[in-house]
Order: C-alpha cells, then sequence, then structure tokens
C-alpha cells in the first residue's frame, strides 16, 4: 500500500496511537502521521503509508483550517480546558459580536506568539512543559506565524463562549490565539474545544474513521481509502517530463535544469500527471537539479 489515508482522529488518544492502531488494522510498518494533535482534539490527521512516508516533510509545511471555541472569563496553565485554572473574571457584560469582529482584524495576518509553557517548543534543549512542570522559568522564544483567515462562527455563540474558524500556517498556536484575543477583549481566556478541518489539499469530508477502516479491511477493500501522494502536494510547483527523462528520475539521476522552473523550491516532477519525484536546484550548480525524494510507484 502507498498513499495518505486522511484518518479522521477521534478525541482521547494521542497522535501516536492512532498510527500504532492502523498499522495493526492494516499489518503495516510504513506508516507516519504529518502533525500531532494533541490527545483531546478530533479532526483531520492524514498518515502517510509506504512510498508517502517520504512526503511527510512537505504536508506538514501546509495550511491549516481549524474550528475553535474560546471560553472567556477562565485562563489556564495550559491556555486549554485542561489546565490548571489561574485566573477568573465573571463576564457580566459579554463583548458583542462587533467588538469581538473588531478584534479579530488586528490578528490577520503576520502577526507574533509567544508559545504556551505547556508545549513541545524546546530553549536550551529541553521543551517548554518541562521547565513548567518544574515551575522553571525561561524565556520563551516569539515566532512569525499567519492568520490567513479568522472568522467568527455565528451559531451555537454563548454570552461567555464563541466559535471562530481559523486558517493558518504551520506553528500556530490556536490556544495561545484564543487567550490573545480574550485579553483584547478585557477577559482571561482559554480554548476551550477544537477541531482541525483541514490540512493542505485534505479535508474533512476526505477522512476515514477507524470503524469505517476496519470495515474496509473487512471487505479488502482498504486501498480505495488512500489518496494518490500527488493529491496531497498540490500546494507544490510541478514541472512535467518525458518517457526518457522519467527514467533518469526513478534512478535518483542529477539532471540539467530546464529553462522554465517554478521560482519556489523543492518542486515535484512528474510524468503523465503522477507524481514521480521531489527535486531541486543543485547547491553548487543552478544549472542542474537534484532529487529530494523519488517515489517508486511499482
Amino acid at each position: 500500500m502507498n498513499g495518505i489515508l486522511p484518518l479522521w482522529k477521534p478525541k482521547g488518544i494521542t497522535s501516536h496511537d492512532c498510527v500504532l492502531k492502523t498499522r495493526k488494522l492494516l499489518h503495516l510498518k510504513k506508516i507516519g502521521h504529518t502533525g500531532t494533535l494533541d490527545p483531546d482534539v478530533e479532526g483531520v490527521l492524514p498518515l502517510c503509508i509506504g512510498q508517502a512516508t517520504k512526503i511527510v516533510p512537505f504536508l506538514t509545511d501546509t495550511k491549516k483550517t481549524y474550528i475553535t471555541e474560546v471560553k472567556l472569563g477562565i485562563s489556564t496553565e495550559t491556555e486549554d480546558s485542561q489546565g490548571e485554572v489561574v485566573e477568573t473574571k465573571h463576564v457580566i457584560h459579554p463583548p458583542s459580536q462587533q467588538k469581538i469582529e473588531n478584534v479579530l482584524q488586528l490578528f490577520q495576518g503576520e502577526i507574533m506568539q509567544v508559545p504556551p509553557m505547556y508545549s513541545a517548543v524546546k530553549v536550551n534543549g529541553k521543551k517548554l512543559y518541562e521547565y513548567a512542570r518544574m515551575n522553571e522559568h525561561v524565556e520563551r522564544p516569539r515566532r512569525t506565524v499567519f492568520i490567513y483567515q479568522l472568522e467568527q462562527l455565528k451559531k451555537n455563540c454563548h454570552h461567555d463562549r464563541f466559535w471562530l474558524k481559523v486558517v493558518c500556517s504551520k506553528g500556530t498556536y490556536i490556544r495561545t490565539l484564543c487567550v490573545n484575543i480574550g485579553n483584547l477583549l478585557g477577559y482571561p481566556a482559554h480554548m476551550s474545544d477544537l477541531y482541525r478541518m483541514e490540512t493542505g489539499a485534505i479535508s474533512q469530508e476526505d477522512t476515514s474513521t477507524f470503524s469505517e477502516i476496519e470495515q474496509a479491511v473487512k471487505e479488502e477493500r482498504q486501498n480505495e481509502l488512500l489518496l494518490p501522494i500527488g493529491n496531497c502536494l498540490r500546494h507544490m510547483p510541478s514541472i512535467d517530463v518525458d518517457k526518457d527523462t522519467r527514467k533518469r528520475v526513478l534512478y535518483g539521476q542529477k539532471l540539467p535544469k530546464p529553462h522554465h522552473t517554478p521560482e519556489t523550491e523543492p518542486f515535484l516532477v512528474r510524468f503523465d500527471k503522477q507524481v514521480i519525484a521531489v527535486y531541486k536546484t543543485h547547491p553548487d550548480n543552478d544549472t542542474i537539479m537534484k532529487p529530494v525524494r523519488v517515489f517508486n510507484h511499482e
């Protein structure tokens, strides 16, 4: 089996647990995920199978779409509903819809974030959550992220909580975004719920649940659940090659760089609409391109 299995990850288990469970269901070892989801988060978790494990680095660096709930009046150590309460403030006068919209405008585009203390970001070789558990203070590095879309969802709104749709870059902490939005609205806040709806070109409509995977295995149609490698790399530019060049690509050879290559790298190499490799310009000779990944579709 080679391809992407878009899993709808349930709440209550880790991303690594999802990989282990899928390995048992499919009787395969070569499976990897493309970006961790916390145990209490539900949503799209693409699993790379077989040759597709080679594209994991190219799938992690994609846009993500989330649906999240912001809870006003309570802040926590972990910035989500799992942590100890740090501050409370009764929401007597909830912010108007217009005020929320005005604050959301401030977070669109390029923004700076300080990662939560309870996160896996490393400082001096140690993860931030390790410092937090030992009550050690450490200066957290600021990071630049990009918010492509941020809008309030009108349904299921309560006086002290509201739902948001967020389209963002890799590395964005939705927990931190919720806290910062709450602060500008005048309240301590935290992320009370989170769903990942899309990662790159893969959306909820593409996913399968564990029960659906189990049924497909029983009916020996598990291959029908897989997406082709190329379908998940649509965010990357590409070039097409002829039959003779295809052979050289599959052998992993360096090649003369065509006159018209994409401005951004790395880029896909395709033959007959099928992605067969990922190439980039050779660092020592800009007239040559070298392989980054080669896919054996046999």
